[in-house]
Formats: C-alpha cells, structure tokens, sequence
C-alpha cells in the first residue's frame, strides 16, 4: 500500500495516519504517495508536506469541502489521475457543533451530516473503481460517541453512529469486489478540535483518570490502528467497528456513586 488519500489531514487523526503511513512505506524501501485533502491551505498544511518530503513521499495537496456534493468525488478524481490509482482509503474529516437537541438547528444538523457521514459515502462510491482494481481498503473515523449516547453535542453521536453503520454496509457491497471496509471509533484523542479542553490541566487530569489505562490518546494512537486495518495483517478484517478508547467506555458502572460501601451478601 504506497497511494492512500487521507481527509482532514492538515491536523490531529488525519496528520497522523499521514506520516505513519509515509513511514510504513518508507521502512519498505517505497515512495509513499499521500493524496492529503483538508478544506483550504493552511500553516499546518504546510507544514505536513515538508514532513512527508522528508520521509521520502510524495506528497499531493488537496483542498476542498467534505460537506459538499461534488468535493470528495473530485479530490479522489485528483488523486487517482496523479497516482495512478489508490490503494486506501481514509475518510477522517468531521465537525462539531455542540448543543442540546431541543433547540439545535436543522443547519447544524445538516452540515454535520453532511461532512460526518455522507461524505464518507460520496468518497467510497467515487474511490470504489481504483479500490478494487487495486485490491484496497477503507478506514472511516467514527467515534465511541457513535455507540455510547452523548447528550449535549447535538447531531455529533448520531453522524457518528449512522458512518459506523455505513461502515458495515459498504463492508458487505464492496467485499465482494475485494475491498475492505472497517471503522475506528477513538474516545478522547488531544487534537486540533479538543484543544481548548486540553489547556486546562484540571481537566486534563480529571479526563487521564477516568481512562483505565491512565491517559487520553494522542493522534498516533489512532494512526497506528488505521495502519493496521489498511495493511495485510488486517486482511481478513471486514466490516469491524474497532473501538480505540483506552476502556473509558466500557467503564460507566466502576464509577458509580457508593460502590465501596456495598456488601457482599
């Protein structure tokens, strides 16, 4: 796997999963090409083509709007005629717009539809002709809020929840033709979009402690198991929603109220 288009890739997952993969191929003794598409040019654009150049990729900047009919056709189009083809996939670009739902907007819910699930259908649907040519595969970005309800962030858990069923459902069609579909559903990840939260270190500290494992994920985290489900070690890995989470949502019952003052009987 050498050509692989990754959305939302100026920053946090997507930053990532770029250089993890330009690596991987490098390790191989290949040219990684990286088709990295974000919604417009930027400092840390930038500054991520000068990384992928320096590990030896061949970088291919992309820019345009996932929440758009036309967009993510057209950079897969872009790609595929630069590259030759792809052989993965990566649609990570998402947004957020929290509020309670009682009074949250039908634009708000829209855009966040748009960018969050349907852009992964549009980019699937215009990448399936290289994909199976090449034998590829699809990582799509969900969330642990796509399985675990998530009041307060309006329309975010069930974009989430429906490109994980996405997900699944293009794992059966496209199966057939030989291309791998699977999802990664992080918990709480220090990017771009949570970096605010992170300033404070209060609130890091008390977030660190509710991970079994002691500590929010960093973006590589996330990368590494992308790499994973892309390669060959994952080739019979289809349909799998893969939660990436450290164990913090499967961890709401050890933190009731007055568990250490119940009795065994």
């Amino acid at each position: 796997m050498t050509r692989v288009l990754v959305t939302g890739a100026a920053s946090g997952i997507g930053r990532a999963t770029c250089l993890r993969l330009a690596r991987e191929a490098s390790n191989r003794g290949e040219t990684g090409q990286v088709a990295a598409v974000d919604l417009e040019p930027s400092a840390r654009m930038d500054g991520l083509l000068q990384e992928l150049r320096e590990l030896g990729a061949e970088p291919l900047p992309l820019y345009g709007d996932m929440g758009t009919t036309n967009d993510p056709a057209r950079v897969v189009g872009e790609a595929t005629d630069r590259f030759g083809g792809l052989d993965a996939l990566v649609s990570n670009a998402g947004v957020n717009r929290p509020g309670p739902l009682v009074s949250y907007s039908v634009e708000d819910w829209d855009r966040l539809f748009a960018v969050n699930t349907r852009a992964t259908f549009l980019l699937a649907q215009a990448a399936h002709p290289t994909l199976k040519a090449s034998g590829g595969a699809i990582a799509i970005v969900g969330s642990m809020s796509g399985s675990n309800a998530h009041a307060g962030l309006g329309a975010y858990a069930p974009t989430k929840a429906a490109v994980i069923m996405l997900a699944r459902v293009l794992a059966q069609e496209f199966g057939r033709d030989g291309i791998r579909v699977n999802s990664v559903s992080p918990g709480m990840v220090r990017t771009g979009m949570t970096e605010a939260v992170y300033a404070d270190a209060e609130i890091t500290a008390a977030r660190n402690a509710l991970v079994p494992l002691g500590r929010v994920a960093t973006p590589e985290d996330i990368a590494d198991v992308i790499a994973f489900l892309l390669s060959p070690q994952a080739r019979y890995v289809n349909g799998h929603d893969l939660i990436v989470d450290g164990g913090v949502s499967g961890n709401h019952l050890g933190r009731l109220p007055g568990l250490s003052q119940v009795t065994r009987a």
